[in-house]
């Protein structure tokens, strides 16, 4: 057969023509310019990334009759019979055939003849990790103190399974994965010299799909030569990878953003029909959720995305999708991914993972708009009221007294201590019938702080008493001074209680803490204060007398029937 498939075609016959391994390649240039070439090196990477293709370059480099250069001429006889394998002392072995200790043997025991046609020998030994211990055993020896005029190269896609006093006697260089604008920038002067017209995106699809190896991605291209007709397209591309076009994958993601199961299913369907595999069709859709969360994450990275191509319907949809989504969508994914191994019917399981999605969209969407629709309604709510208020020439009391103290009692180092002065001033205006009504309300309010969540503020008004009151303003006496404290210290409840107050009187009323024991003094000094008697008649009148409340406290109020 006269035609030759392309990667044999184009495989690199210098350093320069190896795509994506600069590391490697720059480092045996140095050391052949040098003269410092070792006995033994390992090549070790992913398949298709020219291990190989670098073994017979250095060996031609090695035995150049134009040495040292960093570049095989490629013209001298030594060259030319290594490219076309009629000079037998560069010897290429496949460890996956000839893998047992007999083999090895041979190779030890004809390596100490000297070359016939080249200055070095070369031992190219492919897939080495596929060699017996026994077979190893019989090559350490060799491998380590071979003759000088003698090179082991060892190429490898496994190097973990080669034993580590085989790895410790060797050079080893490790091959990466080419990246995809190298593959197209390879299968672009590839196609231009052949005269093949080929689309730029059709490209980008053989790369990303030959997963970082150059010879699966000449291998896809030229089935996809074959296949197409007179230049190659993105459909043909797609057919021959097997993936599924970004057009049907963004309309798909559309579907489950918009939680339209019906559509999403009608999408999947179609993919189906035409051949697609459910296994690889879950697969690309894994990376195209992936790929959504990395641009999302850095969208200046465009090389690290495997799948997708940037355009506007997939930028459109990453906009709208958030990263929480997208980690649901891609565990639900790969879920799916998972079960579908294990069964004759991946399909079923690719159905249900779809509408799993969607339905998984739609109930949290659903919570959070739930959750958010009645707190809207309520700030709308209160936004009218203060807007009526405003109306009506009420202000409010922050804004209507902006030098009021913001910050609450704090105690010092001798415990609580009560605002006597604004006491005072409260008893001076209290009457009777304020603190009936703030007596007549007691109960409610502490209903309404234990509804508004505030169980354990609450709780500190079971042993309180309001014992003094005037229109704007009363006075709350605590049983135990430090209920009084962590009650006058907290801003939150002192809030919420005046919003209660307002709720209830339509008015603001200012409260005053303050424990039992001072409370007892500060009204007596008040009383002893006043000099007029109608004012100290009144709050005779508005306060209990002691002898009262010590029976009160001793007999239950209940019991005691007090008579005017």
């Amino acid at each position: 057969m006269s035609y030759q498939a392309l990667y044999r075609v184009w495989r690199p016959q210098s350093f320069i023509d190896v795509v994506g391994q600069e590391h490697v390649t720059k480092t045996l240039q140095n050391a052949l310019l040098q003269q410092k070439i070792s006995h033994a090196y390992l090549f070790s990477g992913p398949r298709g990334t020219g291990k190989t293709s670098a073994a017979k370059i250095l060996a031609k480099a090695v035995n150049c009759e134009r040495a040292p250069i960093s570049e095989p001429c490629n013209e001298c006889p030594s060259c030319r019979g290594i490219t076309d394998g009629s000079i037998p002392d560069v010897i290429e072995i496949d460890a996956a055939s000839n893998n047992g200790v007999e083999e090895i043997r041979d190779i030890r025991d004809k390596v100490k003849y000297a070359p016939n046609a080249v200055k070095y020998k070369v031992y190219i030994v492919d897939e080495v990790h596929m060699l017996s211990i026994g077979a190893f055993n019989a090559l350490l020896k060799t491998l380590e103190e071979p003759p000088k005029h003698v090179i082991f190269i060892l190429a490898t896609t496994e190097p973990h399974k080669i034993p580590l006093t085989i790895i410790s006697r060797c050079q080893r260089f490790d091959f990466k994965r080419i990246t995809a604008q190298a593959i197209v920038g390879r299968m672009k002067l590839i196609v231009e010299e052949t005269g093949v017209e080929c689309d730029e995106q059709a490209l980008q699809i053989i790369a990303r799909a030959a997963e970082g190896g150059m010879r699966d991605a000449l291998s896809l291209l030229d089935q996809a030569i074959s296949f197409s007709e007179d230049s190659v397209t993105i459909e043909d591309a797609l057919t021959v990878t097997g993936a599924v076009s970004q057009g049907y994958l963004n309309k798909l993601a559309k579907a489950v953003m918009e939680r339209d199961a019906a559509s999403g299913l009608g999408f999947l369907e179609e993919l189906l029909a035409q051949g697609k595999d459910p296994s690889r069709f879950v697969e690309d859709f894994i990376l195209y959720y992936r790929d959504m969360l990395l641009f999302k994450a850095a969208p200046r990275l465009e090389e690290s995305l495997e799948r997708v191509m940037l355009d506007e319907d997939f930028q459109s949809l990453a906009n709208e999708m958030n990263p929480e989504e997208l980690y649901e969508l891609i565990e639900v994914l790969n879920k799916a991914q998972q079960e579908m191994r294990w069964t004759n019917h991946p399909r079923i399981f690719l159905e249900v993972a779809i509408v799993k999605l969607c339905q998984l969209q739609k109930s949290k969407v659903q919570e959070f708009s739930g959750d958010l629709q009645p707190l809207l309604q309520k700030i709308q709510h209160l936004e009218q009221e203060i807007s009526d208020l405003k109306r009506q020439g009420i202000t409010l009391q922050d804004e209507a007294q902006p030098t009021v103290q913001k910050k609450p009692q704090r105690s010092s180092r001798k415990g609580f201590q009560a605002p006597v002065g604004k006491i005072n001033e409260i008893l001076k205006q209290a009457t009777k019938n304020d603190l009936m009504a703030i007596k007549s309300k007691w109960s409610e309010m502490l209903n309404r702080l234990v509804h508004n969540q505030m169980r354990s503020q609450a709780a500190l008004l079971n042993e309180a008493e309001p014992v003094a009151a005037s229109e704007n303003a009363f006075i709350i006496k605590f049983k135990y001074e430090i209920h009084c404290q962590m009650a006058m210290d907290n801003a939150k409840f002192l809030d919420t209680l005046s919003n209660t107050m307002f709720e209830l009187f339509g008015k603001r009323i200012q409260m005053v803490g303050i424990p039992d024991e001072q409370w007892q003094k500060i009204r007596e000094d008040f009383l002893h204060t006043q000099r007029d008697g109608e004012a100290g008649d009144e709050v005779h009148q508005n306060e209990e007398e002691p002898l009262i409340a010590e029976a009160k406290k001793i007999f239950g109020e209940e019991l005691v029937e007090i008579i005017e």
